[in-house]
């Protein structure tokens, strides 16, 4: 497992000094000031390379661009309109420039619309630290009383109806404003944000969009450049739906194991792999994360350890952001899987035997509280948790001889 951590480039709240110190072996990083559909340059990836790769005080950082995280897929793309085959050359040309610059794994996701979505940023818990939540009543009361989205009543029983109607009511205008700005807030550290009219155009354009006709889109862009990415020596893993159930009358396409196994088998190739996210996984009762990895282990290229506890056995459910160990995954059951997969594959002799990871998330605690970072990666939080993982894998690592 090569130790890595995000950092959105020179206006993070947390530094490269600050990753290194924390032990980290590698970033993950993209060019979040570039637009998505246009092109990562060599300059610009170059650019970043060299800010990952230096202290504040001039000295070598030691830390590499490892993964990139993410190569944005265009809405263009993901409902086939507009300048979609223009901007699947465009992100061809991305990766061959990636590529040149030797980085092997680029991440992105699928999601229509929003990348993950959350009520709260900052919920507080009973030791005073906050974390992200997905409250589900507050979200419907966002659905139909701030976005106002047609159809939306047909979507939700009438208890959740009524428990929403009775949320909305309750909450200030200060409340409500933060809500919209919460749910909407967009891709994290990227240079689009949405406006609500921006979401309601969006969704009407996914009325003729199903599922099934979603996926069929993944797979025609991934029939494209996957065959770019093997022949660069490229490892494209795609991100899950997080939440990893239906929102806004969107299709959800990348939930469960059998999402990513009808992709894979689509498109089979080394090339086109899995970003295994435990949180955005384990956020359904019917997903077990250490199975799913097992299951899907030859194919995973990245790994975001996350944890999340969720309240209910329904599908939808409200959820937050736990602490690394703590949550609904057994992390340390995936931790151990984890090692055994590399020990497989070192077998083999795969180049690519060390998976990639990231403490992906993490409450805000001690002078985190006051950092005012990116929402959901605090510098503390996650360092307690990559302490956790590396001491987990290190105590496999013994007990497996490796």
């Amino acid at each position: 497992m090569r130790q890595t951590w995000r950092w959105f480039g020179p206006k993070d709240r947390v530094s490269i000094d600050d990753v290194a110190q924390a032990g980290a072996e590698g970033i993950v990083t993209a060019l979040h000031h570039v637009p998505t559909g246009h092109v990562w340059t060599a300059d610009e990836i170059a650019q970043r390379q060299a800010e990952v790769g230096v202290l504040r005080s001039g000295a070598p950082s030691g830390l590499r661009w490892d993964v990139v995280e993410s190569l944005p897929v265009s809405e263009d793309i993901k409902k086939q309109k507009g300048d979609w085959r223009a901007h699947i050359d465009t992100y061809r040309t991305s990766l061959e420039n990636l590529a040149a610059a030797g980085i092997e794994v680029v991440c992105y996701n699928f999601m229509p619309v929003l990348d993950w979505t959350r009520t709260d940023l900052a919920w507080e818990r009973p030791n005073g630290a906050t974390c992200m939540r997905f409250d589900l009543p507050d979200f419907v009361a966002f659905d139909l009383h701030i976005l106002e989205r047609a159809g939306a009543e047909a979507d939700y029983d009438e208890a959740l109806r009524e428990e929403a109607a009775r949320r909305f009511a309750g909450m200030d205008t200060v409340r409500r404003k933060q809500l919209a700005k919460n749910v909407v807030f967009g891709l994290p550290g990227a240079a689009e944000s949405f406006s609500l009219d921006d979401v309601r155009q969006h969704l009407a354009e996914y009325d003729s969009i199903s599922k099934e006709r979603l996926r069929s889109h993944l797979i025609d862009f991934l029939s494209e450049v996957v065959p770019t990415a093997e022949r660069l020596g490229l490892r494209m893993c795609c991100h899950p739906d997080d939440p990893p159930f239906p929102l806004l009358g969107l299709p959800r396409i990348m939930s469960t194991e059998a999402d990513y196994r009808a992709v894979l088998d689509a498109v089979d190739s080394p090339a086109n792999g899995v970003t295994l996210c435990t949180g955005s996984l384990g956020a359904r009762p019917d997903n077990d994360p250490v199975a799913i990895f097992r299951a899907l282990a030859d194919r995973v290229h990245f790994l975001h350890l996350r944890n999340v506890t969720i309240e209910g056995d329904a599908l939808r459910n409200s959820f937050f952001e736990d602490e690394h160990l703590g949550g609904r995954t057994d992390m340390i059951a995936m931790v151990e899987a984890i090692v055994a997969e590399e020990a497989r594959r070192r077998t083999e002799g795969r180049a690519d035997w060390s998976i990639p990871f990231r403490p992906d998330h993490g409450q805000d605690i001690l002078d985190d509280l006051g950092r005012q970072a990116q929402p959901g990666y605090p510098s503390i939080g996650r360092l307690k948790g990559l302490a956790e993982l590396r001491g987990l894998y290190r105590a496999f690592e013994r007990v497996s001889g490796a």
